[in-house]
């Protein structure tokens, strides 16, 4: 126990402490799923489809269990009765088309990596090696991979029962007419963007270990995922394991990126066969095998109208989206574009705002979440076509975007999509940004090189940006037909010596949760940071919890932990007072010491409540002997970063090479917890989104391969190949949580895809380019220069 003399007198909050998770990652000390080894371990090794599209005529696995090593091998139909259909929580649409998704094909594989049959042996080589000796008959079904095409009458079906390949048609008006406000437009533009399908890549694939303790019918599963609470109610649903029978754990977590937002066919699969044999089961993904099985992220065709004014204001905008759900819909598949919908408009003022997503069947692995899950695809569309806009009037790009935005007090602002913008301050973030870049000087340059003709020309890359971040207001979720709420757990537990235990709900794979957390709890508690221990991931001991994706933990999470301190607090101040013969509004609370107004001697410490809490030997009469608390936050508004990006690139018109000149980034995140992580946030996402502008592609065969399976296919840029960040931040507190925070995770990857593909139209637009398809690699670069010259010669 702590006396009065060693509390803290430093704020926490706004320090940029390194993380209290880093020690363990960095000296190997890890708890990853793939580690966890317990007595009679099985391992599990899963047959994929390699055919996109085909009728499963024979699966015979008698072969394989004649294999050494072997314990069991099972066929879809041989697990069939045991498992219902993998979930989707977000039907968003009454009349949605919502096939079945076995975890396990049995009659008829829908993409190339589907599971057909599963081995389980006493190591993952013995499984995997008898994974060749399975036979299966195939007939061949047509593969559906052309949206527009999937769409048109006579198309082959992905799910011939549905009778369609259109999943859901969801629109949105908002405003006055669209069609009215085109009339009375000076300028109209429409354009064609291409979101390519991106496939994640986390550090630590996927796997899940399931032990089950067969006296009392319960298991514990533990699995590389950011929602264990979610994940523990859905396998109870398919596997029909009750859900007070099942643990989940997330041990360490080593990045999802949203791949892990998910209800994998291989977390129920362990499940059912650990439930058969009675035994522990592993399966970890190969990294070819995770190309294949983990849900890809994007996917999209989108249509663009804007309309505007002569002197560049905007009057209205029209989105058409056809967006790749795969093969089937997985957890929150079908919702990801309409997170987007409300984005679109972005920062800008105007009258009418159209919107219409249509989601579409393929035979690809199927679509989910993806860093910015919607956003980013609705922050690229916006922002290329307003390049395109000030091209067209022979303005400054960032000109006209001055024309058309929130002014900052003009928050809060209730957007022409609906969403009430709580405040904001576009001008101060860009103003910044344009100096920290020498836009002014930059432009200068890039005149000076257009008029000499060089080679490698330079462009400047615009791309101002906000997004909902916080999921969610429950009832907004309602209204949006998902299935669960948005709110967030926390609890506070003071323990007799003083220290703290935070248990949070929110399941952190590399945010830096404990370290803000534990920062947020030592200000309010005024105990020092590391008296403070955070609890997650395991929902026996965090029971309460909706989880990590969409930019919610701290804005949700956090703001729980800083409600549910607040309440011991308030619970100590009645015990202090009792103690002190004070009243409890004569007490004062500073850096964690009671002491009552006009006599500072008289003084009480939250450590010396917390023991004596514990002993109990002089409590007010009536009061439970504990101070912990608990507290719940239903957010009632999201948060709203925003920010500037800029970029400049040199491209090589020879080689159509581009390279990354500059970058220079400010984002207003709202109050920071901590400035070092957010830095790296910051970092991690400029990275994402620049991979999505440059390299990274899934690319199908006609065949509907997957043919870009392998690192040496699919490209992640690495270090050195990307430029140095100048990074800085504005600051605008949210005024929908206490701490004033917006949230960070996914504000990189929405910002800067836009910007360097700016860039580079920009760099090539004298040169008659006006639109570069992504990934804008050399070749699709240099084909673009050749058909802007074919077309100069052509209309000469």
């Amino acid at each position: 126990m702590s006396d009065t003399t060693d509390q803290v007198t430093e704020r926490e909050v706004g320090r940029s402490r390194p993380r209290k998770e880093d020690a363990r990652l960095v000296t190997g000390q890890t708890n990853w799923t793939d580690n966890i080894n317990v007595n009679g371990l099985l391992h599990l090794a899963i047959l994929r489809s390699p055919m996109a599209h085909a009728r499963i005529d024979r699966v015979d696995v008698a072969p394989a269990r004649e294999r050494p090593g072997v314990i069991a091998a099972f066929s879809g139909r041989d697990l069939a009765e045991g498992l219902g259909s993998l979930p989707c929580a977000w039907p968003v649409t009454e009349d949605i088309v919502l096939p079945d998704h076995p975890p396990i094909a049995v009659d008829e594989v829908r993409y190339a990596g589907d599971p057909v049959a599963v081995v389980v042996a006493r190591d993952r080589y013995a499984a995997a090696d008898a994974l060749e000796a399975i036979e299966v008959d195939y007939e061949p079904l047509p593969p559906v991979l052309d949206l527009e095409a999937a769409l048109t009458e006579g198309s082959p079906l992905v799910h011939a029962d549905k009778g369609t390949n259109r999943c859901y048609v969801w629109p949105l008006a908002t405003g006055e007419s669209y069609e009215t406000v085109r009339e009375r437009a000076d300028v109209v533009l429409r354009r064609r963007y291409h979101q390519q399908r991106l496939i994640p890549n986390a550090m630590e694939p996927r796997a899940v270990v399931v032990t089950p303790l067969a006296a009392s019918g319960e298991y514990t599963v533990y699995s590389s995922t950011q929602i264990p609470h979610i994940l523990r109610i859905m396998l109870s649903v398919v596997t029909g394991v009750p859900e007070h029978k099942l643990r989940v754990i997330a041990p360490d977590v080593g990045g999802g990126f949203g791949s892990k937002l998910q209800v994998y066919g291989e977390e129920a699969l362990a499940l059912a066969v650990a439930q058969r044999l009675g035994r522990p089961v592993k399966w970890t993904e190969s990294r070819s095998e995770g190309y294949l099985a983990t849900h890809h992220g994007r996917g999209m065709i989108q249509d663009i109208e804007i309309a505007a004014t002569r002197e560049g204001g905007l009057l209205g905008l029209k989105v058409d989206l056809l967006a790749d759900m795969g093969a089937y819909l997985m957890l929150v598949t079908p919702g990801i574009p309409i997170l987007g919908a409300f984005m679109y408009p972005a920062i800008y003022k105007m009258d009418a705002y159209d919107f219409t997503c249509t989601g579409v069947f393929t035979t690809r692995t199927p679509t989910d979440a993806y860093r910015g899950a919607g956003r980013p695809e609705a922050t690229y569309a916006i922002e290329r076509i307003m390049d395109e806009l000030a091209a067209e009037l022979g303005l400054d790009p960032v000109d006209l975007r001055r024309r058309n935005w929130i002014r900052h007090e003009e928050f809060p602002y209730t957007a022409i999509a609906g969403l009430t913008y709580d405040s904001g301050n576009y001008e101060a973030a860009t103003d910044k940004a344009l100096a920290l870049f020498g836009y002014d000087e930059l432009r200068a340059e890039q005149q000076r090189r257009n008029e000499r003709g060089d080679v490698v020309r330079l462009g400047i890359g615009v791309s101002t940006y906000t997004e909902m971040c916080g999921l969610a207001p429950s009832r907004v979720l309602r209204d949006l037909r998902y299935a669960a709420g948005g709110w967030e757990a926390a609890s506070i537990r003071m323990l007799p010596t003083g220290k703290v235990e935070v248990v949070t709900g929110t399941s952190p794979h590399g945010q830096g949760h404990v370290t803000c957390w534990s920062q947020i709890a030592a200000d309010v508690l005024g105990v020092p940071f590391e008296d403070v221990e955070v609890v997650h991931g395991d929902t026996r001991s965090a029971p309460q919890g909706m989880d990590t994706y969409g930019s919610r933990s701290l804005v949700v999470g956090g703001a729980a932990v800083h409600h549910a301190a607040q309440k011991v607090v308030e619970k100590a101040r009645k015990v202090a007072a009792h103690l002190l013969e004070a009243n409890e509004h004569d007490l004062e609370f500073t850096h964690g010491v009671f002491s009552v107004k006009g006599s500072p001697e008289a003084r009480k410490s939250i450590q010396e409540i917390a023991f004596a809490t514990f002993s109990s030997h002089d409590l007010p009469d009536g009061m439970e002997p504990t101070i912990n608390a608990e507290h719940l936050v239903d957010p009632e508004n999201f948060s709203y970063p925003h920010g500037t990006h800029l970029c400049a690139v040199e491209v090589d018109t020879e080689t159509g090479r581009t390279t990354i000149r500059s970058y220079v980034c400010v984002d207003d995140v709202g109050r920071v917890i901590n400035p070092m992580i957010v830095e790296g946030q910051v970092h991690g996402g400029i990275a994402q989104g620049i991979a999505q502008a440059l390299y990274e592609e899934a690319v199908y065969d006609d065949e509907g391969n997957l043919v870009s399976g392998t690192m040496a296919d699919y490209l992640v840029p690495t270090a050195v190949d990307l430029p140095e960040f100048v990074t800085d931040r504005t600051e605008t507190p949210a005024t929908s949580n206490p701490l004033g925070a917006k949230g960070v995770g996914e504000s990189g990857t929405i910002a800067s895809t836009p910007a360097v593909v700016n860039a580079i139209v920009d760099a090539l637009r004298p040169l008659g380019v006006t639109e570069v398809t992504m990934p804008c690699t050399p070749q699709r670069v240099w084909d673009a220069l050749g058909q802007a010259r074919s077309a100069k010669e052509a209309s000469a």
